[in-house]
């Protein structure tokens, strides 16, 4: 608590600290929230950023802050007469920067959004509001994508990822690779078909857009008392990017009938009212900047990312499960057969989804 209590003291507008305690369970960063004793005062969320994901912190910052600033901007023209609960603000420290280096670890603090409240159920409701809301979110910042860094490199590369498939599988440091070359050969059998964004972007027919990249009704916030939306939050990994990657990571977890690590493949479904759903909402708020490609590929999109994730888990059951925590050997491996099989799922209603996106931009216009 004092070790804390002294990281704060470098941000000079939180003062009247009463207490600091854990808040939520984050994978990557770790987040207190801070109470204050002046009624006056807010609150705050306080994590230490995790650098051994964000290697450029100062990168990561700016683009927060650029992103935020933009957004903030946007809403105060509008009018909008509560600012503060539908974008986050990040405090400065002493040195002026929205973060503190304590010499070990990397440090920021937020305003807390009062009365607020995230949720992890996805049905197609939510799915709708995700939809609408992300695509508003890439909307307002489309013509921020020279501005900003990538803060995770080649996060959502495909080409990368399939070379990193070949390349652990030529190394075979823990001699898996026998086992899984079934699942290789499948890997590799629609590999062609899905580096198409990279192919596209290459011909320069596929614009790179600013994109969450992290998509979850979970990192948005919703007002606790009446349910409306409130704002996108966890802006780590906002970056250039293809917007099929905010289509298709939604739909790789929001989309499957089972959770990712069941090893129940025969009873995983692609959730296909929940794409539609998200697609519906989606193309509400985006399809006024989207190009005729960049819609053309969205069923591609729902395909992709499970078929990426596929590809990362089989690389680290292949090296020695370094990257994701695992609770048993074959953790991984049964992650990597989930995904594919909901890749396959996903796949076989391609036609369908093309069908859903015609008929929605029709009702739309």
């Amino acid at each position: 608590m004092e070790k804390l209590k002294s990281i704060i003291s470098h941000f000079p507008e939180v003062t009247g600290v009463e207490s600091v305690s854990p808040l939520g369970a984050g994978l990557i960063n770790d987040t207190f929230v801070v109470r204050t004793s002046d009624p006056e005062n807010p609150d705050y969320v306080m994590q230490r950023i995790n650098h051994a994901i964000f290697k450029d912190v100062d990168l990561l910052q700016r683009n927060i802050e650029t992103v935020t600033s933009h957004i903030r901007e946007a809403l105060i023209k509008e009018g909008d007469p509560d600012v503060d609960r539908h974008v986050l603000r990040f405090i400065h420290a002493d040195d002026g920067k929205t973060y503190y280096f304590d010499g070990e670890s990397y440090w920021r603090l937020m305003v807390y959004i009062p009365r607020s409240v995230s949720y992890e159920t996805v049905d197609p409701k939510y799915a709708e509001l995700a939809g609408r809301e992300f695509g508003r979110f890439e909307s307002r910042l489309t013509h921020l994508a020279g501005s900003l860094g990538e803060t995770i490199p080649d996060f959502h590369n495909m080409t990368l990822r399939l070379r990193q498939l070949e390349n652990a599988v030529a190394a075979d440091p823990v001699g898996r690779v026998a086992e899984v070359m079934p699942l290789v050969e499948q890997i590799r059998s629609r590999a062609e078909d899905m580096t198409f964004a990279d192919r596209l972007y290459a011909q320069g027919k596929l614009p790179k857009r600013v994109c969450h990249c992290d998509t979850k009704v979970n990192n948005m916030l919703f007002d606790k008392e009446n349910g409306s939306f409130l704002c996108v939050i966890d802006l780590d990994t906002v970056m250039p990017g293809y917007v099929f990657s905010d289509v298709g990571d939604f739909m790789r977890t929001a989309g499957n009938t089972m959770p990712e690590d069941s090893p129940e493949l025969d009873k995983i479904e692609f959730r296909f009212d929940i794409f539609e759903a998200f697609i519906r909402g989606y193309l509400s708020t985006a399809s006024a900047f989207l190009t005729q490609v960049e819609i053309e590929y969205l069923p591609s999109a729902a395909e992709m990312f499970p078929y990426m994730q596929a590809v990362r888990f089989l690389v680290d059951y292949i090296e020695g499960d370094h990257y994701y925590k695992t609770t048993y050997p074959e953790h991984n491996l049964v992650r990597a057969r989930n995904q594919m099989r909901l890749f396959e799922c996903a796949e076989a209603r391609h036609a369908d989804m093309q069908k859903a996106i015609a008929s929605i931009l029709a009702s739309q216009k």
